[in-house]
């Protein structure tokens, strides 16, 4: 079985006591790609799996229309709420998170696991190949459908790529208009057929949402500017990612496939400074 393929994700991180509503309503409105971590300091993952399994007991979606991604976070990015034991070897702290969550999403497979970003900012050391390594058996033993990494900068990447059994399906990054739209890392990623998930697409990059083009292409496609951004990144493909708690923008954001950008325009954006 493969994974669903997701044109649009559903972003859960910082939703609270809200994840469990929001998430059943970003499905309610046509999402079926769905974001969250084993993070509890950011995410509430066991909402999130509540959500899903009401909809599905409701008849709105069935689990194979859903794409279910979610991630391994080291220690550094954890509060004390842990999913695993800090003092386990690194692969068994994958085992346990993983484990974790599929109680968490109810479920017996996720479509896509994530490395919630490398160890240290520099490289990659002992303890990602390690959890990589353990990815690698999860994608191979079917518990996932694809592995993928979040937070990597192009010269991990590269690293990652070069070294790898298994490469990343997925990498998901910040993505700001000031670095091209993470460039060097998209380009990495277009070269070896990986997809990459742009986050923060919006708040990241107000500035650039307060330009001259964005807002007379949003006049001439009579869109918002979210729109049209969202639009630039499935033209220039990337899966974008949206955490909106506005049942309007979240109808609004999926009806960026509604209309379509020229070669001109989009690479326009891509040169717009954040």
């Amino acid at each position: 079985m493969t994974a669903p393929d997701p044109y649009f994700l559903y972003g859960t991180a910082w939703k609270e006591e809200e994840t469990a509503p929001l998430t059943r309503l970003a499905i309610e409105s046509g999402f079926r790609g769905i974001d969250t971590a084993n993070q509890r300091k950011h995410y509430f993952e066991a909402a999130v799996g509540e959500a899903i399994s009401k909809a599905i007991g409701d008849g709105l979606v069935t689990r194979e229309e859903l794409f279910l991604q979610t991630k391994f976070t080291y220690v550094a990015g954890q509060d004390h709420r842990l999913p695993y034991d800090k003092d386990a070897p690194f692969a068994t702290q994958v085992e346990q998170s993983f484990a974790s969550s599929l109680e968490h999403l109810q479920t017996d497979y996720v479509d896509s696991y994530v490395l919630h970003g490398p160890s240290t900012r520099v490289g990659l050391t002992d303890a990602d190949w390690e959890v990589w390594a353990k990815m690698e058996e999860l994608k191979t033993s079917g518990q996932t459908r694809a592995i993928g990494v979040s937070n990597i900068s192009a010269e991990q990447l590269h690293l990652l790529i070069d070294n790898a059994a298994i490469l990343p399906a997925f990498v998901q990054n910040r993505c700001y208009a000031r670095t091209g739209w993470d460039q060097y890392v998209r380009q990495l990623c277009d070269e070896h057929d990986i997809i990459y998930q742009g986050f923060s697409l919006l708040t990241a990059n107000v500035g650039a949402l307060q330009s001259n083009l964005l807002s007379s292409l949003a006049q001439k496609y009579d869109r918002t500017i979210p729109q049209v951004v969202f639009r630039f990144a499935i033209d220039i493909g990337m899966l974008p990612i949206t955490g909106t708690t506005d049942q309007n923008h979240m109808q609004q954001d999926l009806s960026s496939f509604e209309f379509q950008l020229t070669d001109e325009e989009a690479r326009a954006i891509e040169a717009v400074e954040g």
